[in-house]
């Protein structure tokens, strides 16, 4: 055969089955779950770790593996619909990364499906039977989240030391989290001298209402909860925090970087990119049930200086001299 006419007949059938075909067929799907959206998953550069992670292990989006993605844009409640659209769709693994409400719906929706997730304490959530042995369909990446919350307020206190009083911003919705949370916080304020203030908000409306009593409340400064739906709403929190000048402390670095104050927790980047080559190491065959959940070990401090200017403070040098990243 003339080398012309191979070459017609190569691309006389790229017509005839077309690309989009050719990809998906036996292609390993990802059912990715997240309770934020498109802009908070992206900014921070989230997905760009989980996808660096599943190159690590050999899989490149629309090329070798396929993406389902679902956003519950901030409501915990559109997450068990999500979660069951994605089990309809038979995908090949569920990657719930973006905190407990997601866990959590992907585990009332299959306990066959492989689930991946990125949460605080998994062993005291109810996720796995340890962290060496999950021994169930789920596996995934713990971070320290609860545990830390008594070391933001601690920070906090050190950059407000007049402060006697400290307001934090909690969601009701997730139990989980804001029990552990709130257990914690008790215990660090009793030792410090602080008297918590505890508000609730679960909605968009209801942040506002939140912030509203600061003034009454006379508190000197804000803990708020490392729930996701407070994640999803960083840039109106962000903008609350400013209007009322409250001094605040946040666990992710995405809320320093939008202008909050202070952030104090887990390298976020990282544990994405290890949920994502986990999700490729079950592609290759490992189990969920076999595969140790990984923890998150890298802690970060950062501080937004043109924030604390804004707020008329001064950051003493020994907690700058401990921060990770100064934003300026």
């Amino acid at each position: 055969m003339r080398r012309r006419d191979l070459i017609g007949l190569i691309v006389g059938a790229a017509f005839v089955w077309p690309v989009g075909a050719r990809a998906q067929q036996s292609m390993p799907v990802i059912g990715y779950l997240s309770v934020g959206s498109p802009e908070t998953d992206n900014i921070p550069g989230r997905l760009v770790a989980f996808r660096r992670g599943l190159d690590e292990a050999g899989y490149v989006e629309d090329r070798n593996v396929a993406i389902e993605y679902r956003w519950a844009e901030g409501h915990n409640d559109r997450l068990p619909a999500l979660t069951a659209d994605l089990v309809a769709r038979q995908v090949s693994v569920i990657a719930a990364v973006s905190g407990a409400p997601a866990a959590f719906a992907a585990k009332a929706a299959t306990t066959t499906i492989p689930i991946v997730f990125y949460v605080g304490d998994p062993v005291q959530l109810g996720f796995v039977a340890s962290l060496n042995r999950p021994g169930s369909n789920m596996t995934g990446v713990a971070i320290m989240s609860a545990e830390l919350i008594g070391k933001r307020l601690d920070l906090l206190r050190e950059l407000v030391p007049a402060a006697a009083v400290i307001a934090v911003l909690v969601n009701p919705a997730n139990t989980g989290i804001t029990e552990l949370e709130t257990r914690n916080l008790k215990d660090a304020a009793q030792a410090l001298g602080l008297r918590l203030r505890f508000l609730h908000a679960s909605s968009a409306n209801e942040i506002d209402v939140a912030f509203e009593r600061l003034a009454e409340l006379r508190a000197g400064g804000l803990v708020v909860s490392a729930d996701p739906f407070f994640t999803a709403r960083k840039d109106q929190i962000v903008a609350l925090e400013a209007r009322h000048e409250m001094p605040a402390i946040h666990i992710w670095r995405e809320f320093a970087e939008a202008g909050g104050l202070m952030s104090y927790g887990a390298n976020n980047a990282d544990g994405y990119r290890l949920a994502g080559v986990y999700t490729g190491k079950i592609f290759n065959g490992a189990r969920p049930a076999d595969l140790p959940v990984q923890q998150v070990v890298k802690l970060e401090l950062v501080i937004n200086l043109k924030t604390a200017k804004a707020l008329g403070l001064a950051i003493p040098p020994t907690l700058l001299g401990r921060a990770d990243e100064v934003i300026e």
